[in-house]
């Protein structure tokens, strides 16, 4: 797989993951993502209005963007059973901001990992492609 530092990755997503704003489902995430040779991190915010939680690697993927990256490759970790994957829409996100190459690992504290590239994540994904040029006034 890429040659990201993984376990440094590993070190910062779960730093992350204890920062989490998690009373309603519980479940801390955390999320870093490598690009430009530095990591950038985040955690899951939930709020009460469940449609304006915000997931840790949206908000990773923030910050990169915030400091003019672009991700190379992005870590997921959850105190979960199995690996969690991005949900719909931070896979929608990835699309937009990430190349179908992206390499994301997905893990467990338990050590359990499951790598993926993007294109596998979503892999008839909605980008740009599908916008035609702006239609042009007709008065």
């Amino acid at each position: 797989m890429h040659n990201a530092p993984w376990e440094e990755l590993t070190a910062c997503a779960n730093k992350a993951r204890l920062h989490a704003y998690a009373p309603y489902s519980k479940l801390l995430v955390g999320a870093a993502v490598w690009a430009g040779g530095r990591i950038f991190s985040g955690c899951n915010v939930e709020n009460a209005s469940f449609g304006l939680t915000l997931c840790a690697e949206r908000n990773a993927l923030a910050h990169t963007i915030a400091q003019a990256e672009r991700p190379k490759a992005l870590l997921l970790l959850a105190d979960t059973p199995h690996p969690i994957v991005p949900c719909g829409a931070c896979r929608q996100v990835l699309v937009e901001l990430c190349t179908p190459e992206l390499p994301l690992l997905c893990c467990t504290l338990s050590g359990l990992q499951r790598p993926l590239l993007l294109s596998q994540l979503l892999p008839f994904a909605f980008d740009k492609s599908f916008l035609g040029p702006a239609p042009r006034a007709i008065f």
